[in-house]
């Protein structure tokens, strides 16, 4: 969009409540520090308040509630990151493809048994391997291969350099980042008395529930013999490791380098923060949230907030830290007398 609205009629399509001059004419988006006159904004985060009090934005999207500073024109929505997301759409529309391929390319190599419904988008040197079934209007990034017997399902995107191991099930609306590794064998191997290791087959396989989104170079491990699960609407950022027989539930976020081993059932709701490591064979129950660089080396059934190494609840991780840090200030006067 490049002839702006007024205030007022960017509050009505956002579903915000206008305090100030709805005459403000609004031709595109901006953050605090650098917005114009011309432009909104959006406070969210108290750590930007002095940029808030200050930004000489046009338009501000804020929660009712807040003290206002020196912009004129206030956009009061229940959630403000939602409300900016909408004016991002309605100012810098998304182009309505990533890619300028469509149909099936001519480099592309499908499997003679393999069934691809209408509208599926096969960019250059896809591989689609024996008996899979590609659902309709779906995209299969260059160099992606899908392994036989694997399901994908309807308007799903499948980036750039993805490996999609035999027998794994996609859902629909699923979204997976370039380099991610969807059913590659877990890690498991039996050692005898001598020290040598022999592989155990991993003949299992990956189940991804519909609205799902994987992260650039995620890797998730297919089951020994069953599934290893990821629940509707679960989000999962870069680089994070899922071993083998994991269940994660619905609507869950697991963030970067997150590390969980095989056979841990991770219940709805739950968030694993930066950096989390996850022992094998436990179990976390629904609502819980673990801060960034946590262990946890066993099952937590109580939701909450847990930190530390091993994972405690943070309000008694944060107290241990107070006290280790005034023992310290006590061992220093100690030293000096």
């Amino acid at each position: 969009m490049k002839e702006g609205m007024r205030a007022e009629e960017l509050a009505v399509l956002l579903g915000a409540t206008l305090e100030g001059d709805g005459s403000t004419l609004i031709c595109g988006i901006n953050d605090l520090g650098h917005a114009t006159a011309s432009e909104v904004s959006f406070f969210t985060n108290p750590r930007y308040h002095k940029e808030m009090m200050e930004s000489r934005a046009g338009a501000i999207i804020m929660a009712p509630g807040f003290p206002k500073g020196a912009c004129r024109t206030y956009l009061l929505h229940p959630d403000p990151t939602i409300a900016f997301q909408k004016a991002m759409v309605i100012f810098m529309p998304p182009t309505e493809a990533f890619s300028g391929f469509s149909g099936i390319h001519p480099t592309a190599v499908v499997h003679k048994s393999a069934v691809i419904e209408e509208g599926v988008t096969l960019c250059p040197y896809a591989v689609i391997d024996a008996h899979v079934h590609i659902g309709k209007k779906s995209f299969i990034g260059s160099h992606v291969y899908i392994g036989p017997r694997s399901r994908i399902g309807s308007h799903t995107t499948i980036h750039p350099h993805v490996v999609v191991r035999e027998d794994s099930q996609i859902g629909d609306n699923v979204i997976i980042q370039p380099g991610a590794v969807i059913g590659s064998c877990g890690f498991g191997y039996s050692t005898d008395s001598t020290g040598k290791q022999t592989k155990l087959e991993q003949m299992g396989n990956v189940e991804i529930a519909n609205d799902v989104e994987i992260g650039a170079n995620t890797t998730i491990d297919r089951a020994r013999f069953k599934s290893t699960l990821i629940g509707k609407g679960t989000k999962i950022d870069n680089l994070v490791q899922i071993a083998h027989n994991v269940e994660v539930g619905c609507h869950s976020i697991i963030v970067s380098q997150v590390g969980i081993a095989g056979s841990t059932k991770i219940g709805n709701h739950v968030v694993l923060a930066g950096k989390v490591a996850v022992i094998g064979h436990i179990e976390i129950c629904d609502g819980v949230r673990v801060a960034a660089c946590s262990g946890v080396s066993k099952s937590i059934l109580k939701p909450g907030d847990y930190g530390g190494v091993p994972a405690i609840p943070l309000a008694e991780y944060n107290r241990y830290a107070v006290q280790l840090r005034r023992l310290c200030k006590e061992s220093k006067k100690l030293d000096n007398l």
